[in-house]
């Protein structure tokens, strides 16, 4: 009789420490855990965009007299009841290059809007006096994957996305995310590049994948804890099963005896 109990006393204590083995710590969970109270932290980090190829962007050229800006200006259809027609936005083709009106093929892969927006001013110059060019990035998504809560393709609106600014998209890392290796997967016109951020230390924030590029993936992968509770699923029910059999056979001679 003291051999059964002990059989399942043992079952009943590795099903207690492999949930124990299954929680996660503290330190597996706080972002930034060494950076102190009311402690500045300057970032060094001086990102800018940069055109890729394919991406999709728009471009507005305007000046104090529009019938002059007009011919470097597309737009889809005829100006109908004084309604101007949607304008036609550009996509940098596999050389990396642009088809502007008049001017022609523009190369402007690699370099950010505002060094685009230069490159504009200086061929417009004979044509135009002053003019105003607005240029905006329409493809710019960031993709989050793995153990957050809600992994998806997002949209950004601005110019700009930091990895904790997508990680809010996605509603945040779920418990069992592995925060001290998040993977940013870039890809700049057919070479991926692979880079892992420890958003657990204050040195994130000058990771050079702290900020964002257009298409680029976030992927979170699953912590200890997560591991830990995949393989305590898949073999629960047989462990239930065996602690049932042996607590039922183990009552039944208790009662008989």
């Amino acid at each position: 009789m003291k051999y059964k109990l002990s059989s399942v006393t043992y079952i009943l204590l590795l099903l207690f420490v492999m949930v124990l083995s299954s929680c996660a710590s503290k330190k597996d969970i706080v972002y930034f855990q060494d950076a102190s109270d009311y402690e500045t932290i300057r970032s060094g980090n001086t990102h800018t965009n940069k055109f890729k190829i394919d991406d999709v962007i728009s471009i507005h050229v305007s000046t104090l007299d529009p019938q002059a800006s007009l011919p470097f200006n597309l737009f889809k259809g005829a100006e109908e009841g004084g309604i101007r027609p949607e304008q036609v936005d550009y996509i940098i083709d596999k050389n990396g290059e642009i088809d502007f009106p008049v001017i022609g093929a523009i190369k402007v892969v690699g370099l950010s809007p505002e060094e685009t927006k230069v490159l504009l001013k200086e061929k417009l110059s004979e044509y135009l006096v002053d003019p105003i060019i607005n240029i905006r990035l329409k493809n710019f998504t960031v993709t989050v994957l793995g153990q957050v809560n809600r992994p998806g393709t997002y949209p950004v609106l601005g110019e700009q996305i930091t990895v904790m600014e997508a990680l809010g998209l996605a509603n945040d890392l779920t418990i069992k995310g592995k925060r001290d290796n998040v993977l940013v997967i870039r890809d700049f016109n057919g070479t991926k590049v692979y880079n892992r951020i420890d958003l657990t230390k204050k040195e994130a924030l000058n990771s050079p994948v702290y900020y964002l590029t257009q298409n680029d993936i976030v992927y979170v992968e699953p912590n200890k804890s997560a591991i830990t509770s995949s393989a305590l699923d898949n073999r629960a029910s047989i462990w239930v099963s065996i602690g049932s059999v042996l607590i039922t056979s183990t009552v039944l001679i208790i009662t008989r005896n």
